[in-house]
């Protein structure tokens, strides 16, 4: 039995993690075990975690499966695009450039900042009367 071909990509953004496979196939998106239109509710979700594919032409020539959790959906998004470019690299070299162009390749290190002890929030401090 031969054991087909996949690609594997692990992508992250915020507190998200996503674990995406790339399977040779005709273009079907599933985001955990659902079609990714009806995961992600906004059409800028859908755009922005399918523009690795548009860009690099591999829309129709495979299956993305991914299972993702964490975060917001928003997070959840970037992690796929993020996990989507990084196998997508495994697929073929010669697409770094693009990817890498576009700024998908790079982690987005920006995290929520921790909130401070005398604080109400991360910088926000109680309110202050003089009297």
């Amino acid at each position: 039995m031969a054991k087909s071909v996949q690609y594997q990509g692990t992508g992250r953004r915020k507190l998200a993690v996503a674990r995406v496979r790339l399977v040779p196939g005709t273009g079907k998106f599933i985001v955990n075990g659902r079609d990714v239109d009806e995961y992600f509710n906004f059409e800028t979700l859908r755009k922005e975690v399918r523009r690795p594919l548009v860009m690099t032409n591999t829309s129709s020539k495979y299956d993305v499966i991914v299972r993702v959790h964490g975060g917001g959906f928003t997070g959840q998004a970037g992690a796929v695009r993020h996990g989507l470019s990084r196998a997508l690299l495994q697929v073929d070299a010669e697409f770094r450039p693009t990817l890498k162009s576009a700024g998908f390749l790079t982690r987005d290190s920006r995290m929520k900042e921790r909130k401070k002890y005398g604080l109400k929030a991360a910088r926000r401090a109680p309110q202050f009367s003089k009297r």
